[in-house]
């Protein structure tokens, strides 16, 4: 039997990753690569094996039928190898090589960032590779090994370990406060400056939850700024823009600096879990367990941002 090249399991890796997520863009992205690397992998792979594998237009990258059948047994080749990777890595025992990680923006730049210095402290050998996108991905199509997301998973593949409360607060500067006054109740809202942020795939405005009494109430305030980013709510907000809602992981430092000040305190609600969420066959892996036990250390009970409430 004819041993297969490099070139060509490289050419399979890209066409497999390529068709999974939609776009050259995306599978370089999870390969490391550029997107023209990818291009050219699959062009090579096409070339020998004498077929087209995709129908490319200028919007769309769609399998033909004989790229839908080398799909489906690519796949199956590409997961024995990962396979084989994560059996090494549990007999191996020791915490070394890489760790692939995906976080939101926000949780990843607030939390998970000014921590990886302390965790690569403890595991030198470890290296680091953190995928920092608002949108879900595929964990086990992207080889992600640890994921952190708002909300239980509907994969059954996944295996999820609730980490905190994904709390949200009403904030404002000192100086918007000194002029306006503070809001006692939800319906003060009405009369104040808002920030309020738009949903980046709706086109929808954020709508404010707040637990009153019992039950748990959405209010879309009057905004006299909107932007399409959390953490530009803040800043904005900082900057005497108005009451803003944020995450508490996101305000808190500048609540520490004394640039917010937490209003409506008694209102606040939880949107949600924060989640770490990993593949069934990660396992075992002694990244990811050293990972998710870094985790947990981070994530205490509450939260050391979450103490911002206490502050009004």
């Amino acid at each position: 039997m004819e041993q297969i090249g490099i070139d060509r399991l490289t050419g399979l890796i890209a066409f497999s990753r390529a068709a999974s997520l939609g776009s050259y863009t995306a599978a370089a992205r999870a390969l490391s690569v550029s997107p023209s690397a990818v291009s050219k992998s699959i062009q090579r792979l096409e070339e020998r094996l004498g077929l087209k594998l995709f129908a490319r237009t200028t919007r769309s990258l769609t399998l033909t039928p004989e790229g839908r059948v080398l799909h489906d047994r690519a796949i199956r080749l590409l997961r024995d190898a990962e396979e084989i990777e994560q059996v090494a890595a549990t007999v191996r025992g020791e915490p070394a090589g890489p760790v692939k990680l995906a976080a939101p923006s926000p949780i990843a730049l607030h939390i998970l960032a000014p921590k990886l210095a302390l965790f690569r402290e403890r595991y030198p050998k470890i290296t680091v590779d953190l995928r920092v996108s608002d949108t879900m991905s595929d964990l086990i199509q992207e080889g992600i090994d640890v994921a952190i997301r708002i909300g239980s998973p509907e994969d059954s593949r996944l295996i999820a370990r609730r980490l905190g409360p994904n709390k949200a607060g009403a904030f404002a500067s000192p100086a918007y406060l000194a002029k306006r006054g503070a809001p006692h109740r939800v319906e003060d809202l009405e009369g104040h400056d808002c920030v309020n942020v738009r949903h980046y795939n709706s086109g929808q405005l954020l709508r404010w939850p707040f637990q009153v009494g019992n039950r748990t109430v959405e209010v879309l305030p009057t905004a006299g700024v909107v932007v399409d980013n959390t953490e530009a709510v803040t800043v904005a907000v900082a900057g005497g823009a108005g009451i803003g809602l944020s995450p508490t992981y996101v305000a808190a430092p500048y609540v520490a600096r004394g640039e917010l000040l937490p209003v409506l305190t008694e209102y606040w609600a939880d949107r949600g879990a924060i989640t770490a969420l990993w593949s069934e066959s990660r396992r075992g892996n002694p990244n990811v367990t050293a990972f998710v036990a870094f985790l947990r250390e981070i994530f205490t009970d509450p939260p050391a941002w979450d103490r911002i409430q206490a502050q009004n």
